[in-house]
């Protein structure tokens, strides 16, 4: 299924938040006893949607109304608010 959010994304400003250099990413992890890693294949499908703006998510199917309660796929902002995230995390582990 693919939702097209051209018109949620219009008003949208565009997040400049930059994403990680994937090299540097694997050279910090350089002598450290223990690693872990996030869920990466689930991505951003991992952050929840505030509530106030799981409505502006809703579509429509034969079966009822529905809306996203996690980060789809298609938000303008998606990539930058993973990273923030994932940046959070990071900043714990040190």
């Amino acid at each position: 299924m693919c939702i097209d959010f051209t018109i949620l994304n219009a008003p949208c400003p565009k997040d400049a938040y930059p994403l990680t250099r994937i090299d540097r990413l694997i050279d910090g992890t350089a002598n450290h006893e223990v690693l872990s890693f996030l869920d990466m294949f689930s991505g951003y499908h991992q952050i929840r949607m505030a509530e106030g703006d799981q409505e502006l998510t809703a579509f429509m199917t034969p079966m009822g109304n529905f809306y996203y309660v996690v980060m789809p796929f298609g938000l303008k902002n998606a990539g930058a608010t993973y990273q923030r995230m994932v940046d959070a995390v990071q900043s714990l582990c040190y």
